[in-house]
């Protein structure tokens, strides 16, 4: 083989891995935008650049400890922020939390990946949503591991299918993940149904992930319930964050709390450990920002109410998508995201990637397609309403106005 034949190739791990929220839609997006373009992105939640800043108090900590914030910290995390999660962490009803079942990770992301990588063998099974944040599937698979996906019930809320979930589990099963508030549906699961999922969970002997990252982020009364506080014969790691509650979604900081029956779980503990100590730390100054962010005044209360920006914009969404012709959409009780489904004898799309990628390249408006969230049809999207009020009603009227182009007569 010639100098000119070699090639360098991804690795094994990354077969099957894929990442679509930021995959060849938004390439496509990007060429559009550098030929001079201006698109409307519904693809990201990502608070700041549609103006939502994150608290001032949260700011000023991290500026004014910049100049102790040039070192490593222990592997962890800075105590000050380790124990206001432990303190969160009794708000929430969870029992038994210290300062050291705290890691504090460069989002929650990263923390994900570590959850994984520390507990998968080859062979090894984990229950994910359908759908679900991708993430957690492409930390499954670099992991060694096998995603198996149970559905969530459209006619119910969007709750999770028990039926489903003890049809796949097996022998080979190791752990079971929810993510709730969910990303992208806007559910949030009900007391009873959480209950349900503990005592499957206790039946098979599986650690439970919890991703609560949207916690908050609850509109019309909503309550928010930590599955982690209603058991403790059970392991569970919980992941949270300031990305989304506190619109610092740049600051990468994240955390994960283990909990529950940790006395079973020693040697799993110590390879979280292990791989905290490998990256060294986290980044240093955002740790600054969470004791004050979960102490201080939780302004995203303001944001939910019916009044409230976020409020208001998923009431105008919701009902503009609601009301196209072949189109339905669960309204979010919670996150930042809509998941309207496409009537498959109105649209009878085969593949919803070319979907995004032709209502991008004629309307200018950037969605993501539902099997980037590991939803088996081809028949859902999902919608931000992060963007304002006038670029809301303009990207849904261009998403009716092609949606109407291609409707099956």
């Amino acid at each position: 083989m010639t100098i000119d034949q070699y090639h360098v190739n991804k690795s094994e791990k990354l077969r099957g891995v894929c990442y679509d929220i930021r995959g060849p839609v938004l390439r496509e997006a990007h060429r559009l935008e550098d030929e001079g373009h201006r698109v409307i992105k519904l693809n990201i939640g990502n608070p700041a650049p549609f103006g939502f800043e994150a608290p001032e108090e949260l700011l000023q900590d991290v500026i004014s400890n910049l100049p102790e914030s040039t070192g490593y910290c222990h592997s962890k995390g800075l105590f000050p922020a380790r124990k206001a999660v432990m303190q969160y962490t009794q708000t929430k009803g969870i029992e038994g939390v210290t300062v050291d079942d705290v890691i504090i990770g460069n989002g929650v992301s990263e923390l994900i990946v570590m959850s994984m990588q520390a507990l998968l063998n080859s062979g090894d099974e984990v229950l994910l949503p359908a759908p679900d944040y991708p993430l957690w599937t492409a930390a499954v698979r670099m992991s060694g591991g096998t995603p198996v996906h149970y559905l969530c019930d459209e006619q119910q809320d969007w709750q999770p299918s028990l039926e489903d979930i003890r049809a796949k589990v097996n022998k080979n099963t190791k752990a079971l993940v929810i993510i709730n508030p969910n990303n992208p549906t806007g559910a949030n699961y009900e007391p009873a149904m959480l209950q349900e999922l503990l005592q499957i969970a206790r039946e098979n002997n599986l650690i439970v992930f919890a991703d609560e990252i949207y916690d908050k982020i609850l509109y019309d009364g909503e309550e928010h319930t930590s599955i982690a506080s209603m058991a403790d014969d059970l392991l569970f790691i919980t992941f949270n964050g300031l990305s989304k509650n506190y619109r610092a979604a740049g600051f990468r900081a994240g955390w994960m709390v283990i909990s529950g029956a940790k006395h079973r779980a020693e040697s799993y503990i110590e390879g979280l450990d292990m791989l905290a100590s490998m990256r060294l730390c986290a980044n240093v100054p955002s740790q600054h920002a969470i004791q004050t962010a979960l102490g201080g005044y939780q302004s995203i209360g303001d944001l939910v109410l019916p009044t409230g920006r976020l409020g208001r914009q998923r009431d105008l969404a919701w009902e503009m998508l609601d009301s196209i012709p072949g189109v339905s959409c669960v309204k979010p009780k919670s996150a930042l995201y809509l998941f309207p489904k496409l009537d498959p004898k109105v649209f009878p799309f085969e593949d919803d990637e070319a979907f995004a990628l032709d209502l991008l390249r004629e309307e200018k408006v950037l969605i993501v397609q539902g099997t980037a969230f590991n939803w088996p049809e081809p028949d859902h999207f999902r919608v931000v309403f992060l963007p304002r009020v006038d670029d809301l009603e303009d990207s849904i009227g261009r998403i009716a106005r092609y949606l109407d182009r291609v409707r099956k007569k």
